[in-house]
């Protein structure tokens, strides 16, 4: 009642002018809010599950490109290329920490088309560059077109959906990164194959391809991104996504009534919030569990078709087997994020995933050299299959980040901190390495090994903390509880009676 107590009792002004739609007395049954929310997701998330498929299109392409000679043609070796990433890790986390508080300012429906329309000039560019100068620049341009569009759309997201809703959501959004990643690879075996025509080397081709289609699909996004749930009309949307004026009611309140801070949802960021976050260590503690977790995928991904080229398939079919584990991976995925949102558990499902995923990388290290392609193809696989809790770990750190603010910060730096990881993890596999890549295979037991460690001791910081705060609290008599809700100056998750979920 705390919450509810300061944002309606003393923010009514503000409440009527920022949260239209919203109905405090709204009787609704729970059959109608999932009418409603079907409605959400059949109006919204295809459109949202593109612009991401579109994103990995256009983020994969490198590592296809690599394995069609694009280093060779010009005329540099692959430690450009790992050179360029670490310099594309620390421009996309740069622009990723400001891109939800940008989204924030000018509207996630108006700033991630942008954001498309700018990383698919950019895309189309890399069909021109020359030179290791001109790969630089291009790959340097756009990471700062992408950087933003992940946690903008993390803010959007949370605008139409409920806490324990937003981890499968999210699930079905990393998800369809890896159904593009799969995509990516068969389209690469397909357009690689133009090599020669019109002057253009086929990886050229991959760029102007995947370019012209991404700009196309800006406009696309641009006419269907609703401004909220409240405003629907107009564009591809036509005359909106609900019947009637109940059902948008239903759409903006129930989001509302699960959190009450989204009552003040289009709020602008201020430098407090900012401070706020920096000095939050349960928030630190998500952010590292991000850039240690999530190291291992980038070296596998970007050498994933030179790795099984290596096994003895041509360049062609190499780069189309990686779709198969991409495939896997979101079925895991998705079903991973589910079961968690279903059972109310995050930090076993984490752990879990990652000793998934190490014994997919020993696996693949411990297999003889003399070992049939078909075994050592199938140790990508087990790699490629492990659940991603990347998702879950963002739903994990939203649903415990509060005030509003804090939490649209957070949104920017978990992914800030989902890229910049990239500075040091392009290095682990280095050519000298190649192609079994034993030392930056253990390099990577090391990185998965502490993963599974911060996993549980973030889970079991939660745990103490509820049982600590849960005692002051509950030892407090009401006229006590209402002293502290009038005095105190404890905002969000630093409040005794905010509950962390675990």
């Amino acid at each position: 009642m705390s919450q509810e107590k300061e944002l309606h009792e003393k923010k009514d002004v503000f409440v009527a002018a920022e949260a239209e739609g919203y109905v405090a007395d709204l009787d609704y049954t729970d059959e109608e809010e999932s009418r409603v929310r079907r409605i959400v997701d059949l109006r919204l998330m295809p459109w949202i599950l593109f612009s991401t498929f579109i994103l990995n299109i256009c983020r994969t392409n490198i590592s296809n490109a690599v394995s069609a000679g694009l280093p060779k043609s010009l005329g540099f070796k692959n430690d450009v290329v790992n050179n360029a990433g670490s310099l594309y890790s620390v421009v996309f986390s740069l622009f990723a920490f400001t891109g939800s508080i940008l989204g924030k300012r000018f509207g996630p429906h108006r700033f991630i088309p942008f954001l498309v329309f700018a990383w698919g000039v950019v895309t189309f560019s890399h069909a021109f560059i020359q030179d290791a100068g001109q790969f630089y620049l291009v790959r340097t341009l756009i990471a700062i077109a992408q950087g933003g569009v992940i946690p903008a759309t993390l803010v959007y997201l949370g605008s139409f959906y409920k806490k324990n809703e937003l981890a499968t959501r999210l699930s079905w959004f990393w998800g369809v990164q890896s159904i593009a990643s799969a995509v990516s690879g068969i389209m690469a075996s397909g357009l690689l194959q133009l090599d020669g025509q019109l002057g253009f080397a086929g990886w050229r081709w991959l760029f102007l391809v995947e370019g012209a289609l991404t700009i196309f699909t800006s406009a696309l996004f641009a006419f269907a991104f609703p401004r909220s749930a409240y405003h629907t009309k107009g564009g591809l949307n036509f005359s909106g996504w609900f019947k009637n004026e109940r059902d948008v009611q239903i759409a903006v309140t129930r989001v509302i009534r699960d959190d009450l801070l989204k009552l003040k949802y289009e709020t602008r960021v201020q430098f407090a919030d900012v401070i706020e976050t920096l000095k939050d260590y349960k928030i630190w503690g998500h952010l590292v569990m991000t850039s240690i977790g999530l190291t291992p995928g980038v070296p596998f991904r970007l050498y994933l078709p030179s790795i099984i080229n290596s096994f003895g398939f041509n360049v062609y079919i190499s780069n189309a087997l990686t779709a198969p584990g991409y495939l896997l991976g979101f079925i895991t995925m998705t079903l991973w994020s589910w079961n968690s949102d279903r059972v109310g558990e995050r930090g076993f499902h984490g752990v879990a995933a990652f000793v998934w995923l190490l014994l997919g990388f020993v696996l693949l290290d411990v297999l003889p050299d003399d070992s049939s392609r078909g075994v050592r193809f199938f140790s990508t696989l087990v790699i490629s299959a492990a659940p991603s809790v990347h998702p879950l770990n963002i739903a994990w750190m939203t649903e415990n980040a509060a005030p509003l603010g804090k939490r649209t910060v957070a949104s920017g730096l978990i992914i800030a901190f989902a890229n910049i990881y990239g500075v040091y993890a392009n290095q682990i596999y280095q050519p000298w390495d190649a192609p079994r890549y034993h030392v930056g295979n253990n390099i990577i037991f090391t990185f998965i090994s502490v993963t599974i460690l911060l996993w549980l001791n973030q889970k079991f910081l939660y745990v103490r903390l509820n049982k600590q705060r849960g005692a002051v609290w509950n030892a407090k008599s009401q006229d006590k509880k209402d002293e502290y809700n009038a005095t105190t100056t404890h905002k969000g998750n630093d409040r005794l009676d905010f509950v962390f979920k675990h």
